[in-house]
């Protein structure tokens, strides 16, 4: 099995999803705030089961994925960031991982997004030359993380008759 390292920043952790994370991840999957740019509907139970086993098989075969969100010490899961390959219908495939990140509505506004994609980002320099990220036009507050971040935009397509714009970012020098 691919090892699924722990990350840390200054306030938050990053670690392998669990069994226990199943239930918050219904609740963040589901919760219309959430699924505002990722379709506009809530994922159901099933949806969200799956997406937990996606993220564990990641690891299994890219030797990358997705890891929770959590403060230390409190191990409650805050959100998803991380790395997928996703193979999607209508998008040509990238060539590199494709960053992703959702938080609760609770832990939104916090700066924990750019916390959390910044930590995981180190890790991936020292891995990937490139990583992308496919971000819903009107999804401000995800377009200002990514910049923040260090990605740019290099592109559009259309995914599930919705547009989005296409983000890169090269690894870092410094």
């Amino acid at each position: 099995m691919t090892e699924r390292p722990v990350l840390s920043s200054e306030r938050l952790l990053l670690r392998p999803h669990r069994l226990a994370d199943f239930e918050r991840l219904v609740s963040l999957w589901s919760h219309p705030v959430v699924v505002t740019h990722f379709g506009g509907k809530p994922f159901n139970r099933e949806d969200s089961w799956n997406r937990l086993l996606r993220y564990a098989g990641h690891w299994q075969l890219m030797g990358y994925g997705m890891w929770a969100v959590t403060r230390p010490g409190e191990d409650i899961h805050l959100g998803d960031v991380g790395f997928l390959h996703a193979e999607r219908t209508g998008v040509e495939p990238f060539g590199c991982p494709e960053a992703a990140w959702a938080f609760h509505p609770e832990a939104q506004g916090q700066g924990y997004a750019s916390e959390a994609v910044a930590c995981a980002l180190e890790w991936a320099d020292t891995r990937f030359d490139r990583t992308v990220a496919m971000i819903n036009p009107a999804n401000a507050t995800s377009i200002s993380v990514a910049r923040r971040c260090g990605f740019s935009i290099f592109g559009e397509a259309t995914y599930k008759a919705e547009p989005v714009g296409l983000w890169e970012r090269l690894r870092s020098s410094s």
